[in-house]
């Protein structure tokens, strides 16, 4: 397994739970081949986590929506480079 960094906007917004469900979300996905860019949309649905995950190729997506005491707006990408792979935020790209 490759080694595993997130950037201080991730420490600073998206909480250690959530960190982890988008790493296990990236995965456990079922497809033939994963992107290196895999983008998270989180945003509030109520008083609910909403998380959109997609890839561009192949081509996927999936949602799901959690309970969650503070839901997080942001967009988060994954990406995985040849020796490590990095969870940021959009804006730190």
């Amino acid at each position: 397994m490759k080694p595993r960094y997130i950037t201080r906007g991730i420490q600073t917004i998206i909480p250690p739970w959530l960190q982890t469900l988008l790493w296990y979300m990236r995965d456990s996905m079922e497809v033939p081949e994963r992107d290196y860019l895999q983008i998270f949309r989180l945003s509030c649905d109520g008083d609910r986590q909403r998380i959109e995950h997609a890839q561009e190729q192949p081509e996927y997506q999936h949602v799901v929506t959690i309970p969650g005491e503070q839901p997080v707006e942001a967009k988060v990408y994954i990406i995985e480079d040849p020796d490590h792979v990095t969870m940021l935020l959009a804006e730190e790209y």
